[in-house]
């Protein structure tokens, strides 16, 4: 497998790749349909627009987010668009057999060969209930990772060592080639092991952004060169959002940290309106709470997005940026997306 199935081509005016995290977000008011229809006329337009790639991520028990499938939804946008890569950002391993998840992607890279990206979680992507639901188990070791890891390649890759106990079941279908693994992490672990295999990573700055240099400094100092990489290529995600105007861009990214609160507070639910945002009575902690998240959001006008994107990258050294807008509805997730091409000279 060649670096060139992972490294992008810059766009524009742009350093690095730009790239799309879509959440599929439902907003109040909204429907699950609505919310895939819209994901779908993202990765439409993202494609127009310049964008690298497309990932969307597994998550469980959570109303205000309809990407649960990530491998049904794959196939969906893959067939909706045609040049742009679309993957996994990530599928939580744990929760499946890693047998199963090399045939759903075994299925979809024969179906769109040379287009298609498994990032891997270790991490349930919900609660522990609902995680235990999924596993039917609850003896599962998250520490077990990197034998996951390494048994899902046995399974892309038909490789198995000779005496395995796995090493005559073939994982159909299977082409001579395959999706390029990366490992997603919010922490050092997946950043060391992906070094330790020569796999790309992503880090999950948008949620985890105080660990973020320390997840990048840990990956690269721990790399080594394999058959998918000769040298350690890092991607972020970055919440943004972008507006026309620094006050509307303000307006709109509240909803987001609105969900966010209540996520933390163990009150998941859609995204709120702008107007429910403003209306909400926050206490002191809370707003205190969400100061901090807006912190951690680059938003603003087109050109105050973009001074904040680049500076965040060279910062980080990332070697590209996957942007990820928590939105009320699907337009202003897209001109967000659209202007911050514009800026970049993408479009």
């Amino acid at each position: 497998m060649s670096d060139d199935n992972i490294r992008g081509v810059p766009r524009g005016t742009a350093e690095v790749p730009l790239s799309i995290l879509e959440l599929a977000t439902v907003g109040e008011g909204s429907t699950p349909t609505e919310a895939l229809r819209d994901a779908t006329e993202v990765a439409r337009r993202s494609e127009e627009w310049g964008y690298h790639r497309i990932w969307v991520a597994e998550h469980h028990g959570m109303p205000g987010v309809a990407s649960s499938s990530p491998a049904v939804l794959i196939a969906h946008l893959a067939a909706a668009t045609r040049s742009i890569r679309i993957g996994s950002g990530g599928v939580m391993l744990p929760n499946h057999a890693p047998l199963v998840i090399a045939e759903q992607f075994g299925t979809l890279h024969a179906l769109h060969p040379g287009r298609i990206d498994l990032g891997l979680g270790r991490a349930p992507g919900t609660d522990m209930a609902t995680a235990n639901a999924l596993r039917r188990s609850a003896e599962v070791d998250p520490d077990e990772f990197p034998q996951q890891v390494a048994e899902l390649t046995g399974f892309l890759d038909g490789a198995f060592p000779p005496g395995h106990p796995y090493a005559r079941i073939q994982a159909v279908p299977r082409g001579d080639d395959r999706p390029p693994i990366w490992l997603l992490g919010s922490s050092g672990f997946s950043a060391r092991l992906a070094g330790l295999l020569g796999l790309p990573f992503a880090f999950a700055h948008h949620f985890s952004a105080a660990n973020t240099e320390p997840a990048l400094d840990l990956y690269r100092s721990s790399f080594r060169p394999s058959a998918v990489l000769d040298r350690p290529y890092a991607l972020i995600g970055v919440a943004a959002v972008a507006a026309d105007t620094d006050e509307e861009a303000l307006r709109q990214v509240m909803p987001g940290a609105l969900s966010w609160l209540r996520l933390r507070q163990g009150r998941p639910g859609r995204t709120p309106t702008p107007e429910e945002a403003e209306a909400y009575p926050y206490t002191p902690m809370e707003r205190e709470f969400v100061h901090e998240r807006l912190s951690t959001v680059v938003h603003g006008g087109p050109q105050t997005v973009r001074d904040g994107l680049e500076e965040l990258r060279k910062r980080t050294g990332a070697d590209e940026l996957m942007i990820t807008t928590q939105v009320h509805g699907g337009a202003a997730r897209l001109r967000s997306y659209e202007l911050i091409a514009q800026a970049y000279g993408m479009v």
